[in-house]
């Protein structure tokens, strides 16, 4: 693996455990070219699917707050290959709220594979497949 790699390797690793620990704001946007685009293919939360801009991404990053009280996400496997990094990982989060038909407290999973693109060690395109298990 190339030092290229190793490195945006590094900064997705970064980027997960500052969501976990639940980074807002400039703690979350420095991983982020200006011009970041994220794509969420359709899913049981989001059935339309949709695109994020940097700002609606920082916005849904401090909704996330008010929904969940904590989340973590175990990766599975990762590969990185010149500007690009692949990752496979099981997502868990606690709601804060009652969300359908599951109660505060409550415990979501899903399993996401996550496509990167960085750009001079920060993140310009996310595509996320996510695949949430039944509640």
């Amino acid at each position: 693996m190339s030092g290229l790699e190793t490195a945006n390797l590094a900064t997705i690793r970064a980027y997960l455990q500052a969501l976990e620990g639940g980074a807002t704001g400039k703690a979350l946007a420095k991983f982020f070219t200006p011009d970041v685009k994220q794509v969420e293919l359709p899913n049981r939360l989001n059935p339309s699917g949709g695109s994020s801009d940097l700002a609606t991404m920082l916005l849904r990053a401090e909704q996330g707050q008010k929904l969940l009280c904590g989340q973590r996400f175990e990766v599975q496997s990762e590969l990185a290959q010149a500007h690009r990094v692949a990752i496979e990982a099981r997502w868990s989060g606690t709601l804060a709220v009652s969300l359908g038909s599951l109660p505060a407290g409550a415990t979501m999973a899903a399993h996401l594979a996550m496509f990167f693109e960085l750009r001079e060690g920060r993140i310009c395109a996310q595509r996320n497949y996510d695949c949430f298990e039944p509640w």
